[in-house]
């Protein structure tokens, strides 16, 4: 039976569950999850490969995970959308993960309306079942409501987190997508360089440590990134917009610095399977998110441009 092959876009509001269930179907991290919106803030790509199974073709299934949908009020979310609508250009499968634990929202709604402009193939899937417990019988109601609509070849329920329904949603995936070539290697999970996953490992613990406004308004770039024998040597800047931001992260006797690099150099050396010594700046670039020319910089595809980066298989 020949190869099923193609692009998969993951799209939905943010704190939907998409870059959990990325990294649940590749089998290990390459988004980073936050409990606070617009985490992800660019695509990320991860590869599925599927072997041949009773009634399942053999299938490379290329994931395409995407920022929260929202109305964007600056630079960095127009480059957000920009980036959705991007990813959902020219791939073969959309996927909408909806909150099935919460009620709907106008974006949802929004996402229903690109998908069905897009006339690309489309499922619903209903995320976060397990939150439900005892109230499963909401289930019902929900799927027959989008349903109704005809704009998604089928309605899955799913748990991301607890890997609930994935079997069957890869399985549905392998067969909708069309016959075609092997895209990544086998032993090719994505194509983000280490640098780029570095700098998100960082900001992730960002997000996790920091309140108010603090995690939406910084961003962190890779300065260096040498790698020893034994040792990685990585330097990196955590950009903010004001000087009480600075303040923050750097904290009482730089503890709150402290702790940033200390978690996220575990989480780095668990990723790259060796040492790690983190070096952490904080520097305020006033308004940064306003600046198109700086977010795109930020943007590790205009910087591969400049830098020749290892990436992870």
């Amino acid at each position: 039976m020949p190869l099923h092959s193609g692009f998969v876009c993951i799209v939905g509001r943010p704190n939907a569950g998409k870059s959990t269930l990325l990294n649940a179907l590749v089998g290990q991290k390459l988004a980073i999850v936050s409990p606070k919106p617009q985490t992800t803030r660019n695509r990320v790509l991860g590869v599925v490969h599927l072997p041949k199974a009773k009634g399942r073709p053999e299938a490379q299934i290329v994931l395409l995970d995407t920022p929260g949908l929202h109305r964007p009020d600056n630079s960095l979310g127009k480059k957000m959308m920009a980036e959705v609508r991007e990813a959902m250009d020219g791939c073969d499968v959309i996927l909408l993960i909806v909150d099935a634990a919460k009620p709907s929202q106008p974006e949802d709604d929004f996402a229903i309306d690109l998908i069905r402009r897009s006339g690309t193939p489309a499922l619903l899937l209903l995320n976060k079942i397990d939150l439900l417990r005892g109230e499963r019988q909401k289930l019902l109601p929900l799927m027959e409501r989008y349903g109704q609509l005809g704009t998604f070849n089928q309605v899955i329920p799913i748990s991301a987190r607890k890997r609930e329904g994935l079997d069957m949603l890869v399985a549905e995936l392998a067969v909708a997508l069309p016959q075609g070539p092997r895209y990544f290697s086998e032993d090719e999970v994505t194509d983000q360089p280490v640098r780029f996953m570095v700098a998100e490992l960082i900001r992730e613990q960002v997000l996790l440590l920091t309140t108010e406004e603090v995690p939406h308004q910084t961003t962190v770039f890779v300065e260096q990134f040498e790698e020893g024998r034994k040792l990685v040597r990585i330097a990196a800047t955590i950009y903010c917009e004001r000087e009480g931001q600075k303040r923050i992260l750097i904290g009482r006797q730089g503890q709150m610095l402290k702790k940033i690099g200390t978690d996220a150099r575990l989480q780095i050396e668990q990723m790259l399977g060796t040492k790690v010594f983190l070096e952490l700046f904080v520097k305020v670039r006033p308004n940064w998110r306003e600046s198109r020319v700086f977010v795109e910089e930020l943007d590790w595809r205009m910087q591969l441009e400049h830098l020749v980066m290892p990436q992870v298989h």
